[in-house]
């Protein structure tokens, strides 16, 4: 198994979702791999949980990634979340992203759930995608 591309796809999909015009419309620069501190967006993306499993063969190491990039808003509704879903899922489905270590075979969107968190006043939509890449 290889766990070496984690860091350079993390990477690229930050900054895929960063450089995405059609995202930065709705949120501006609030993409986040950590929220900061004090004033936190009314809406804001950020970079969530992952599982790997390896699918490494006889030409080389390999995984898949599966990583989720969750929509958190306070604003009422689900209509502004789910647009910046829309806008994170057609960024990054089937997106040909350069990779510092290895190669991205492909990324694709696999689902979403999108929750209420009634006592914070949050909607939040975790989108799952599924990345295969290469240590070559």
């Amino acid at each position: 198994m290889s766990y070496g591309v984690a860091v350079a796809l993390q990477t690229a999909v930050y900054q895929q979702l960063v450089d995405d015009v059609p995202l930065d419309a709705l949120i501006g620069d609030a993409v986040y791999d950590e929220l900061p501190s004090g004033v936190i967006p009314a809406t804001y993306v950020t970079l969530g949980p992952e599982t790997v499993v390896d699918r490494s063969d006889k030409s080389g190491g390999g995984a898949v990634h599966r990583f989720v990039v969750s929509v958190v808003s306070d604003v009422a509704g689900f209509a502004t979340p789910k647009a910046v879903a829309v806008a994170v899922s057609d960024a990054l489905h089937n997106a040909d992203l350069g990779l510092a270590r290895g190669q991205l075979v492909s990324l694709v969107f696999e689902r979403a759930t999108a929750t209420r968190e009634d006592a914070a006043n949050l909607r939040r939509i975790d989108l799952r995608f599924a990345a295969r890449v290469d240590d070559q």
